[in-house]
């Protein structure tokens, strides 16, 4: 790895195989297009993967589903929607490409600005890796923010609301008895 953190183009299939079972909550895998930058972030590393930018969403998207220990919650970018073809030739099929591949997903649009701060602010604490793409459409890129995959969201609310008791002291130690 050189001191950009970025990596050229290679077998980006087997950096992703070599991260996975590494990578839990808090951290982001974005699967970004050709104008994406190199940070400086130590925390960040950019692959460079030279590969279809759908492709490369469908592949990372189906090894995550294999992994029984993360879980992701997608974001696009909200510009996305509003984009012309006469702008940017080709953004109608990638949109509709995209909505069919992420269908399956519960995927949540805000505006670029939030997600970048989103994925500024883990990065402080948290890798994230970058899988650069061929696409050369504005506002395409789609985050992944990783979860626990054996923990739900529901299950951590309970758990935070019986933080919250009142006395914590006399709570039993098995909640379910």
């Amino acid at each position: 790895m050189n001191s950009s953190n970025s990596l050229p183009n290679g077998n980006w299939e087997l950096a992703l195989d070599r991260i996975l079972p590494t990578y839990g909550h808090r951290n982001w895998i974005v699967i970004a297009d050709s104008a994406y930058p190199a940070h400086s972030n130590p925390g960040i590393t950019t692959i460079a993967t030279g590969a279809d930018h759908l492709q490369v969403l469908s592949e990372v998207l189906d090894r995550l589903s294999s992994c029984e220990h993360i879980r992701a919650h997608v974001y696009t970018d909200l510009e996305l929607k509003f984009i012309s073809e006469e702008d940017a030739a080709g953004v109608c099929r990638y949109r509709l490409a995209l909505d069919r591949l992420l269908a399956a997903h519960d995927t949540r649009a805000l505006e670029h600005e939030q997600i970048i701060s989103r994925l500024d602010q883990a990065a402080t604490l948290f890798n994230i890796l970058i899988l650069k793409t061929t696409l050369r459409l504005p506002y395409t890129s789609v985050f992944l923010n990783l979860d626990c995959g054996y923990w739900s969201t529901d299950a951590e609310a309970r758990l935070r609301a019986r933080l919250q008791a009142p006395d914590l002291n006399s709570a039993s130690t098995d909640v379910g008895a």
